[in-house]
């Protein structure tokens, strides 16, 4: 059986089919993305621009003929942030379902908690002692607790990269000034992050996917880090690693993360927001040990849909 999961973020819109062989084997058809970039100049005002309206059709059209070329049998998309707080969302899901026969699920916050969950479960290995998972989202940012395959505590908010960059429009390159605006602006809105974490006491940073699989790509060009592979799920980095790369991104301009090597162009806007945010988290919590899950929202995905099937 073939199955292709949509995951259709505020920032890039992801694909991936597999062929499943059984509940515990799977192989990659085909793994791409799409930068849509939904949120651009309108997500903290509640709606979806014509233009990154007509970007996500287009990434549904290069979606649709791989789903068509692989002769997918089940096609599942979720829609998350940007398009479950936009006014106009439901204009892109009929689009969708009319042109290209798609239904798009829009899942909350909590829901899309779940499946990164069930994801990053997969992909590294959780211990007895607790983690704190943290997927950096354009829209939202999940927060999950968890330890040996048990889910302790979960939230989303919306504290996204793109809505961040909107609200705060820093210059090129970040200010000092800007950088702790935002921090400020992370203390007051991750509280009840706050009131978790010392109750659950967690011991390290997961990140899920998306700008932490951009870190380990840049530090592997610094020889600092094996590059990302489709053998492995998770990536050990140190933090000592990481802060360096994040003090290089954080004072470099535009132009200069543009010609940086194992950043991909979709996330040249986007990455200092993320860099900071992560810093945010390790220093707040007092965390020293980073871990990288390759696996997020639509690999959880294939898993509750097997699971479902099981039922």
């Amino acid at each position: 059986m073939k199955l292709a999961i949509i995951d259709c973020g505020t920032n890039t819109f992801n694909l991936l089919i597999l062929e499943i062989i059984d509940s515990k084997m799977h192989r990659k058809l085909v793994s791409t993305r799409e930068s849509v970039k939904l949120g651009e100049g309108s997500i903290n005002h509640g709606y979806i621009g014509e233009e990154a309206l007509q970007r996500a059709l287009n990434a549904f059209e290069v979606f649709h003929t791989h789903i068509q070329a692989q002769q997918t049998d089940h096609v599942l998309a979720y829609a998350t942030s940007a398009i479950r707080d936009a006014t106009n969302g439901w204009r892109l899901t009929a689009r969708v379902k009319e042109k290209f026969g798609i239904s798009i699920e829009i899942i909350n916050g909590l829901n899309e908690a779940n499946f990164i969950f069930l994801g990053v479960n997969a992909a590294v290995t959780l211990t007895e002692q607790v983690s704190l998972i943290m997927d950096i989202g354009g829209g939202s940012v999940e927060f999950i607790l968890a330890k040996k395959g048990q889910m302790l505590w979960k939230e989303s908010f919306n504290v996204g990269a793109a809505r961040i960059l909107d609200t705060f429009q820093p210059s090129d390159p970040i200010t000092d000034q800007q950088i702790n605006d935002i921090k400020g602006f992370l203390k007051e809105k991750l509280r009840r992050l706050h009131e978790a974490v010392q109750s659950f006491k967690p011991t390290e940073l997961v990140g899920s996917s998306g700008a932490f699989d951009s870190f380990i790509e840049m530090l592997a060009v610094k020889k600092l880090s094996p590059p990302l592979s489709d053998h492995s799920t998770e990536y050990d980095l140190k933090c000592s690693d990481y802060l360096m790369l994040a003090d290089e991104i954080i004072k470099s301009s535009i132009e200069q993360r543009k010609g940086m090597q194992g950043l991909v162009p979709m996330r040249v806007d986007m990455i200092v927001i993320s860099c900071i945010m992560v810093n945010f988290i390790l220093e707040e919590h007092q965390l020293k040990n980073l871990r990288v899950s390759t696996y997020s929202l639509k690999e959880g995905a294939v898993i509750n849909f097997i699971n479902q099937s099981k039922k």
